[in-house]
């Protein structure tokens, strides 16, 4: 049963706060990664390792904690989430000190991101109709771009005022105050007698989630999407700053963490637009749009992007702005296209193809740097080409599976 519309609205807005909070220190990481490869004399697959390891976690976690939202109410999953991005950004902050230390609490963050991110979402699935459900999809998409966004320049701000440690101390704190938020504002809902009822087996069985077509191809999608958006997000930073360095270009630039946090905002704003996009022209046109978009920009950005600072500005901010541009879209798809029943598991699904890219994208970009002898446009080049190619893997995948729309999208 969902909530009448008013309060529908203020339960998005509650969560949507709460996940700005949470989220606010997700980047300190990449935000600092060129001084922390120097701080600790990390190779490139070392800082590779470290960021994926984010993703790793939650993409073995997120199959059990959002699934489990379709038996216990999602709210208890959710605090869950929180309490360990609470501990894991105050550990960074006090406790990190190198390569092993560094994976492991970012590992913790990374579980505590599964229990957040889709589980936020499923917490407003299960309590805003039908009409509301995509646009809440997109304001939630919207909250925690921001707040990505934000973390670059925040984590830089605070790391030079106050020091990396104190940043990421203090994204816990800002964790902690999410956690309260949504403990003493949000309502609880317990999930459907039929999910309740169900045996353990039943529900952790994806075999019906595999077999719904359209949720499955929108998946898929998003699981090449945030390999895209991950590697970008995870090397944005120190791409510029190389650039910057190799071309002398130090004097009268936007710093690479206000680049990237520019292209966090604007990808957030194009994820906006391009969720009414897909309503207003058709969501499946919409996704095979920003992926030929972003097939371009990615084979080309590290060859051309190397030999000029604000070449490579330019080029960044755009590539980022199509990436994002089918964000909200493929989940909302995916959201929508679940079994109501099934929602929970859907999404897991979901989240766990997604970050699975996720894992791989940071990965990549390291390990074709150090195999092409270090960072060099040359080695740029064919690391962003390489995900240029597997995105073009993903628009075949794609168009084959023929997904269907929304209610309310023109077909």
């Amino acid at each position: 049963m969902t909530t009448d519309r008013r309060s529908g609205a203020r339960l998005v807005a509650i969560v949507c706060a709460a996940q700005v909070f949470v989220q606010i220190g997700a980047y300190y990481w990449p935000a600092l990664l060129p001084q922390m490869m120097e701080r600790w004399s990390l190779s490139n697959g070392a800082a590779g390792w470290i960021t994926s390891s984010f993703y790793a976690a939650y993409m073995l976690s997120v199959p059990v904690l959002v699934t489990l939202t379709d038996r216990i109410d999602a709210k208890r999953v959710y605090l869950f989430g929180v309490g360990c991005t609470v501990v894991a950004h105050l550990a960074f902050g006090l406790f990190a000190e190198g390569f092993w230390s560094a994976m492991a609490l970012r590992a913790l963050a990374g579980i505590g991101w599964a229990g957040t991110y889709m589980t936020g979402l499923k917490l407003l699935a299960d309590q805003v109709d039908a009409k509301m459900m995509s646009r809440a999809v997109t304001g939630h998409a919207a909250s925690i771009g921001i707040s990505g966004a934000l973390s670059y320049m925040l984590g830089d701000l605070l790391s030079q005022t106050l020091g990396w440690q104190a940043a990421f101390a203090s994204a816990g704190v800002t964790a902690a105050i999410a956690w309260l938020t949504v403990a003493l504002s949000v309502p609880g809902r317990p999930p459907p007698a039929s999910a309740a009822a169900a045996t353990p087996q039943a529900l952790f069985d994806f075999r019906p989630v595999l077999r719904n077509r359209s949720a499955f191809a929108y998946s898929l999608a998003y699981c090449v999407h945030t390999l895209e958006m991950n590697a970008l997000r995870g090397w944005g930073v120190a791409f510029l700053a190389w650039v910057a360095a190799s071309q002398g270009a130090v004097e009268g630039i936007l710093s690479p963490t206000t680049v990237v946090t520019v292209l966090g905002l604007l990808g957030t704003l194009t994820s906006v637009v391009g969720n009414e996009a897909s309503i207003r022209f058709g969501r499946r046109r919409l996704v095979i749009a920003a992926m030929v978009l972003s097939i371009g920009l990615g084979a080309t950005i590290g060859f051309v992007g190397a030999h000029g600072y604000w070449l490579a500005v330019i080029l960044v901010v755009v590539y980022g702005a199509i990436i994002w541009l089918d964000s909200s879209s493929l989940t909302a798809g995916a959201a929508g296209a679940a079994d109501p029943a099934r929602r929970g598991a859907t999404l897991a699904v979901h989240s766990m193809l997604g970050y699975a890219g996720g894992f791989v994208g940071p990965l990549a970009i390291g390990w074709t740097l150090d195999a092409a002898g270090g960072m060099s446009p040359l080695a740029w080049g064919l690391a962003f080409a390489l995900v240029a190619a597997l995105m073009a893997l993903a628009l075949v995948a794609f168009a084959a599976l023929r997904p269907r729309g929304l209610a309310g999208d023109r077909l």
